[in-house]
């Protein structure tokens, strides 16, 4: 997600029963994603979800509305949380393999939020910073080994994100903001972790779909028109944030722009971060929320209908533009007791798909999962 941590340092400063859909584990024509990162830590404060007014497993209730990917983030070693960890992220593909449903694998390549305004290299391999050969030895070891152990269990990804909303320079020390990028030094480090997911293999010789993945629209381009020149070129997808918060794109615009990308570069994207808000209030927590009125899109009022419009017109964009597939980021980040870096509570509850005003029901939103692969 762009610009989570800065932005909430900022802010911390001043539906009825639902027909099963189909469960899938292979190929599919279109991917409906949910970033399920959160939801561990929030079940382990208490956060239960709801549709019809009973409580359900939230995988197997995303997969029954139609979900067929689950988006679950890896920090190397965070001493700050024991979410997002390997170990932790394993019990959610455990999860995830049981509801039905695939997973793409994003690997942030830091023991904290990576994000265009920072990309912090991990504590254990700072002593190379300078050496763009060990760093790339680092990431190609470090995918490699995680991606094995996976394996082992029957758990590898169907798809792996090398790097996270990589806009600038990967692997940079904690107080750089938003480095220009050395396309040397970047791409000896993204081929390595590629080169990592393409050695990877399940039992049936299937490997990881590989995805680079960028924030908002109008910066796709020219990243992977650099990215290409500096020869990575060796990848099948590109993952596109857009938040209309982030973006200096409307509806129309994004959809041209990520349209030029589609037929430039010869690759399926996918909306692999985006989200909307549904109402402006919160839950009454000390973790003030990211998406206020500044996160509104002309003609999408924070409101059930607006949240579920605006993710329908989404999924519409995309399949015009030529995209295979959308993922909402954090619909599961509801206010629990938990702490966050900056607060105690969820920094993004308003923005679930999630009704923290009707004990944690299910939005109508979801929906979009079925619209985009076509489920009535």
């Amino acid at each position: 997600m762009k610009n989570v941590s800065y932005t909430l340092l900022l802010l911390s400063m001043g539906a009825s029963a639902m027909a099963s859909a189909p469960a899938v584990t292979g190929e599919f024509s279109h991917y409906a994603g949910v970033d399920l990162s959160y939801v561990n830590e929030v079940e382990s404060c208490g956060a239960e979800f709801r549709a019809g007014g009973k409580a359900r497993d939230p995988y197997e209730l995303f997969a029954q509305s139609g979900a067929n990917l689950v988006r679950l983030r890896l920090w190397n070693n965070p001493d700050w949380t024991n979410f997002s960890t390997e170990a932790d992220v394993t019990r959610s593909m455990e999860r995830a393999k049981k509801a039905g449903m695939n997973v793409l694998l994003d690997f942030h390549y830091s023991d904290d939020w990576a994000d265009p305004q920072k990309q912090t290299i991990p504590a254990s391999w700072k002593a190379d910073i300078d050496d763009p050969d060990k760093l790339a030895a680092h990431v190609y070891q470090y995918t490699r080994d995680v991606l094995a152990r996976l394996n082992a269990k029957g758990l590898l990804p169907h798809m792996v994100q090398v790097g996270n909303e990589i806009n600038t320079q990967m692997l940079r020390p904690a107080d750089t903001k938003g480095d220009p990028i050395d396309w040397a030094r970047n791409a000896k480090i993204l081929n390595a972790g590629i080169r990592a997911v393409r050695e990877a293999r399940a039992a049936d010789g299937s490997s990881p779909k590989v995805m680079l993945h960028v924030a908002q629209p109008e910066n796709v381009e020219p990243w992977f028109a650099a990215a290409v020149a500096a020869g990575v070129r060796d990848f099948d997808l590109i993952g596109i944030s857009y938040y209309p918060k982030w973006s200096s794109l409307n509806f129309t615009q994004a959809e041209a722009a990520i349209a030029r990308v589609r037929k430039r570069f010869d690759r399926p994207f996918v909306i692999v971060e985006v989200s909307y808000p549904f109402t402006l209030r919160d839950a009454g927590d000390k973790a003030p929320n990211l998406l206020g009125e500044d996160s509104l899109h002309r003609g999408y009022p924070a409101t059930m209908r607006g949240q579920q419009r605006f993710m329908n017109d989404i999924v519409g964009m995309t399949l015009r533009a030529g995209g295979v597939g959308v993922v909402y980021w954090e619909p599961a980040w509801v206010s629990t007791r938990c702490p966050t870096r900056w607060g105690t509570g969820s920094h993004w509850e308003n923005a679930t798909l999630f009704d923290f005003q009707k004990g944690n029901e299910l939005t109508p939103a979801a929906d979009f999962l079925k619209t985009i692969r076509g489920i009535q």
